[in-house]
């Protein structure tokens, strides 16, 4: 997908970040320097999140496809793997034979993803005036490593606050689905030989990711809208386009 330039720009720094003073002030000269007017916010960083074969990836496309055909400057993107070196961090992070991956060798794999995301990726396309629609961002971390794998808390945010330099989301859509629906779908679509690392682990572990999600959209209703990720595909997209078009453009309009 296009990488187009458009004007104006609107980065969210999260709150969190200034309950830690030190990373706080690394943020503020990038904020100065890309000129950023929070009060006018122009173009939007969208992430979805979601279980293994909840679908969110397709919908996530086809959002930025969407997008793009009504006229926005989309960069779409992941993580991990959004730049050249997240893909080899990608390759080890999934790959089956790494099944003794340490949790926090896991954590920090993770986080380097990220700053070179956000060096490479986010903050460039962000200040450049495009939205950015990206596959899995710092909520998968929190719940993956922080509250399913059982490291520390404020440990996990630290360090994805220091490695998305403070950028958080306007918006997150959490495609939810029963665990049973969403390791079928990714076992038809790998194959019993081709799953990766996380979706070999077991139903209690994905209940697990499951209920950490959905505790997130409870405690931050004002960013995680949770969708039925057990619809099909298409009325799937449509409720998401629905629901995105009428908050940032319908709603902008009054």
């Amino acid at each position: 997908m296009n990488v187009l330039v458009a004007r104006g720009c609107s980065v969210w720094i999260s709150k969190q970040a200034s309950k830690h003073a030190g990373v706080y002030f690394q943020f503020k000269p990038f904020l100065i320097s890309a000129g950023i007017d929070e009060r006018k916010p122009m173009n939007y960083f969208i992430t979805f999140e979601g279980i293994e074969g909840s679908g969110k990836s397709t919908q996530a496309t086809r959002l930025a496809a969407n997008l793009e055909s009504a006229g926005v400057d989309v960069v779409f993107t992941r993580e991990p793997g959004g730049t050249g070196i997240g893909s080899q961090i990608r390759n080890i992070l999934l790959s089956a034979g790494n099944e003794d991956l340490d949790p926090l060798a896991e954590l920090f794999l993770y986080e380097a993803d990220r700053a070179q995301h956000t060096a490479g990726v986010l903050a460039p396309a962000l200040e450049a005036g495009s939205w950015v629609i990206c596959d899995r961002f710092m909520d998968a971390t929190t719940v993956y490593q922080g509250v399913v794998r059982g490291l520390p808390e404020d440990f996990v945010t630290t360090l994805n606050e220091t490695a998305s330099r403070g950028i958080r989301p306007h918006l997150t859509c959490l495609i939810d689905c029963p665990v049973d629906v969403g390791l079928e779908r990714a076992r038809k679509r790998e194959g019993d030989g081709g799953q990766d690392r996380f979706e070999r682990e077991s139903g209690e572990f994905h209940e697990a990711v499951r209920q950490g999600y959905l505790s997130l959209a409870r405690k931050e209703p004002e960013r995680f809208v949770v969708f039925d990720g057990t619809r099909e595909i298409e009325a799937l997209e449509s409720d998401i386009r629905n629901y995105v078009f009428k908050l940032f453009f319908e709603n902008r309009k009054r």
